[in-house]
C-alpha cells in the first residue's frame, strides 16, 4: 500500500473516530458511535499492517499472532466481566496503554537502526522521555485504581506526611534526570537516567492514586483515561505515526474535559482531587454534626403501596443496583407504574456508580426509555412536587450533609435532593456509610423510609405486590 493511500486511510479513520465520539454523547446514538469506532480502528490496523513499516513475512506473522492473542483475551474479558466490574476493567485497560508507551519508548531508544544527529536526535529523545514518563505514571496509577475499584485496596486515601513536598521532589528529580538523559551522547549513557526516571514515575503514579479517596474514583477513571490518551499520542510521536498522535490527542483531551465536568459535578477542583480525596482533612464540625433521629424500616408490601398511591415517582439508581443486577426488575416496576398512569422518571448523578455513565449504561441495557432518564441538573428542581423518591443502592449522591453541614468532608458537593419529596425510600443492605465513608442524615429524616435487603430480591417482592 502506497504512502498516499495510507494517509487517506488514516484521515478516514480519524474522521470515523471523531464521529464515534459524537455518537457516544447520547444513548440513542451510542450504538452508531461504537460502530464508527470499530470501523475506524479496523481501517487503521489494516492500513498499518499494509504499510512499509511492516517488512517481511516473519514480522507480519508475529504481529498477527500478537493481535490474535490480544483479541482472544479481549473477547474473553468482555464476555466474562460483569457490569459491576467494568470500572476496574477500564482502569486495567488504561494500565496496558501506559505499559505499551513505556515499552515502545525503550524499544525506540535502544533501536540499533536509528542514526539521528543534532536537533533531530534531541527532539526524538525528548519524545521518548516524555512518552515513558507519562506511560509509567499511567501504568502504575491505573493498577492502583484497579485495586481500589475492585476492593483489593481500601478506598481510604493514603495521606503521608509531607506528601506534596514528596511529589514535588519527585518531579524535580525527573526534570534533572531528563537533562542528563538528553545530554547523553550514547544510548548506554542515557539508559540509566531513563530507568531511574521510570522508577520515579512509577512511584509517583502509585502515590498519586493512593492519596485519592474512594468518592473521587469516578474522576480518577476519567483522569487516567486522559493520561492514557496522552501516552498514546506520545507513542505516535515516537513512531512518527500521525494517526496515533491524533487519536491519542482526541482521547487525552476528551478525558480531560470529562474530568473537568466530573469535578464540577462534585464541586471539586481537579488539583484538589490529585492532592487527596474526600475525608483527608476531617474536622470537628463533621463529628459534631452526627445524624440525629430514628430510622423507620418498611417492607416490600408497604413500598408497593406507597408507589401505587403516588402520582409522581423519581428513581435514583446507585452502585448497589449494579451489584445486585436489579436494573431489569427496576425496568419492570417502571412499566407497571407507567401502565397505571404514574409519572416515573430517573435521576442520574454524574458520579453515580464508580465510573462516568455507569448508571446510564445499566438502564439502557434494561431497555429503560431514554426520555425518562434525566441528569441531576434537569430533575433536581422537581423533587418538591414528587410523591415518592426511591433510592436504589445510592448513598453519597443523596446525602443532605453536602448542603447542610459545612464541616462535612463532602460539603459543597451537588447532590440529588431526594429528601424534598413527600416520601423518600432508600434501599440498602445495611446502615453502612457510602464509598466516601460519610454517614448520611437522610436515613434519619421523618419522611424517609428504609427498605433493607438485597436490591434484586426486595424489588422482585415489590413487583409481586404491585401486580
Amino acid at each position: 500500500m502506497s504512502e498516499g493511500l495510507i494517509t487517506v486511510a488514516y484521515i478516514g479513520a480519524t474522521i470515523l473516530f471523531i464521529l464515534s465520539l459524537g455518537g457516544l454523547s447520547h444513548p440513542e446514538s451510542s450504538r452508531r458511535g461504537n460502530l464508527f469506532g470499530i470501523i475506524g480502528m479496523a481501517i487503521a490496523v489494516i492500513a498499518t499492517l499494509m504499510g512499509p513499516r511492516v517488512n517481511g513475512t516473519l514480522t507480519f506473522g508475529i504481529i498477527l499472532a500478537a493481535m490474535t492473542v490480544g483479541g482472544a483475551v479481549g473477547v474473553f474479558a468482555a464476555r466474562q466481566v460483569k457490569m459491576t466490574q467494568m470500572p476496574e476493567l477500564v482502569a486495567l485497560m488504561h494500565s496496558l496503554v501506559g505499559l505499551a508507551a513505556c515499552l515502545v519508548g525503550y524499544a525506540n531508544y535502544i533501536d540499533p537502526t536509528a542514526h539521528l544527529t543534532g536537533a533531530e536526535k534531541t527532539i526524538h529523545e525528548a519524545e521518548i522521555y516524555l512518552g515513558v514518563l507519562i506511560g509509567a505514571v499511567t501504568f502504575s496509577g491505573s493498577v492502583i485504581a484497579f485495586g481500589k475499584l475492585s476492593g483489593k485496596i481500601g478506598g481510604k486515601p493514603l495521606t503521608l506526611p509531607g506528601r506534596h513536598q514528596f511529589n514535588l521532589a519527585l518531579l524535580i528529580l525527573a526534570l534533572i534526570l531528563g537533562k542528563v538523559f538528553l545530554g547523553a551522547e550514547h544510548a548506554n549513557d542515557g539508559l540509566f537516567p531513563l530507568l531511574a526516571m521510570t522508577a520515579i514515575a512509577l512511584v509517583f503514579g502509585v502515590h498519586m492514586v493512593m492519596a485519592i479517596g474512594g468518592a473521587d474514583m469516578p474522576v480518577v477513571v476519567s483522569m487516567l483515561n486522559s493520561y492514557s490518551g496522552w501516552a498514546a499520542s506520545a507513542t505516535g510521536f515516537m513512531l512518527n505515526n500521525d494517526l496515533l498522535i491524533v487519536v491519542g490527542a482526541l482521547v487525552g483531551s476528551s478525558g480531560a474535559i470529562l474530568s473537568y465536568i466530573m469535578c464540577r459535578a462534585m464541586n471539586r477542583k481537579f488539583l484538589s482531587v490529585i492532592a487527596g480525596g474526600f475525608g483527608t482533612a476531617g474536622s470537628s464540625s463533621a463529628v459534631a454534626a452526627a445524624p440525629v433521629g430514628s430510622v423507620v424500616a418498611i417492607n416490600a408490601q408497604e413500598t408497593a403501596e406507597l408507589l401505587r398511591s403516588a402520582r409522581n415517582v423519581i428513581i435514583v439508581p446507585g452502585y448497589g443496583m449494579a451489584v445486585a443486577q436489579a436494573q431489569h426488575t427496576v425496568c419492570e416496576i417502571t412499566k407497571i407504574l407507567r401502565g397505571k398512569g404514574i409519572n416515573v422518571r430517573f435521576g442520574i448523578h454524574p458520579v453515580a456508580g464508580r465510573m462516568p455513565g455507569h448508571m446510564n449504561v445499566l438502564l439502557a441495557e434494561a431497555k429503560v426509555p431514554y426520555d425518562i432518564v434525566l441528569e441531576m441538573d434537569e430533575i433536581n428542581q422537581d423533587f418538591p412536587t414528587t410523591d415518592v423518591a426511591m433510592v436504589i443502592g445510592a448513598n453519597d449522591i443523596v446525602n443532605p450533609a453536602a448542603q447542610d453541614d459545612p464541616g462535612s468532608p463532602i460539603a459543597g458537593m451537588p447532590v440529588l435532593e431526594v429528601w424534598k419529596a413527600k416520601t423518600s425510600i432508600v434501599m440498602k443492605r445495611s446502615m453502612a456509610s457510602g464509598y466516601a465513608g460519610v454517614d448520611n442524615p437522610l436515613f434519619y429524616k421523618e419522611n424517609n423510609r428504609m427498605l433493607f435487603g438485597d436490591a434484586k430480591k426486595m424489588l422482585d417482592e415489590v413487583v409481586h405486590n404491585l401486580l
